[in-house]
């Protein structure tokens, strides 16, 4: 099965990585004009449609006053029809701190649902892991940071990087984990018990995961 594009409506500035024909895409309410510029056609189309100002033809419409957000919204249809990886794109630079908050929590309920979610912005990429491992290559440059999310993560392990932890606790209330480095050789990050937000330069592309 292939990955599940969500197209918010935030800032976009291109594709992390080319579109496989098992893919599905998505358009959440003003995610649509982002297809329209690549000159994609969505297999589906949904939100409440406040942002793109009118209701495409063909598209699932729900009310404005609602509890989920447009991008959650767009995950629960993914879930539901199987998919196990999602792109989240148009998530991150957007003038709505809240909703980007609300996309970290986005993530979380995807790593609660055992799926794999990446909110894909102009210079970063965020994921959510959870009692597991993430790896990236000997190539990889920059700064990767990492937050604690919810209640304390337990056995956390950074191996690889310019500052190391090794079966570490990491808690909400102090950010133990920012602005750590690449260092030009293959970097891990693993937690054992809890959650963590982890985030990356873009450049970087997407980490193998287990």
């Amino acid at each position: 099965m292939g990955k599940f594009l969500i197209f918010c409506a935030a800032e976009f500035d291109a594709l992390a990585q080319p579109i496989g024909p098992e893919d599905f895409l998505l358009a959440a309410d003003g995610g649509l004009r982002h297809l329209e510029k690549l000159d994609l056609t969505p297999h589906g189309i949904l939100g409440d449609f406040d942002s793109l100002g009118f209701v495409p033809q063909g598209a699932q419409v729900f009310p404005v006053e609602k509890d989920d957000t447009d991008a959650m919204l767009a995950v629960r249809k993914g879930l539901e029809l199987g998919y196990r990886e999602f792109l989240l794109y148009g998530s991150l630079d957007g003038p709505r701190l809240d909703h980007t908050i609300a996309n970290f929590q986005t993530l979380q309920y995807l790593a609660d649902h055992r799926a794999a979610g990446y909110l894909v912005g102009n210079r970063y990429i965020v994921t959510v892991i959870q009692n597991e491992t993430i790896r990236f290559p000997k190539e990889a440059e920059g700064i990767v940071s990492v937050f604690c999310l919810g209640p304390d993560a337990g056995g956390v392990t950074e191996k690889g990087l310019q500052y190391g932890l090794e079966d570490a606790v990491l808690t909400s209330g102090f950010p133990l984990g920012v602005s750590n480095h690449f260092t030009g050789t293959p970097a891990e990050i693993t937690v054992k018990n809890g959650s963590l937000l982890v985030m990356w330069d873009r450049e970087n592309g997407f980490p193998e995961r287990d």
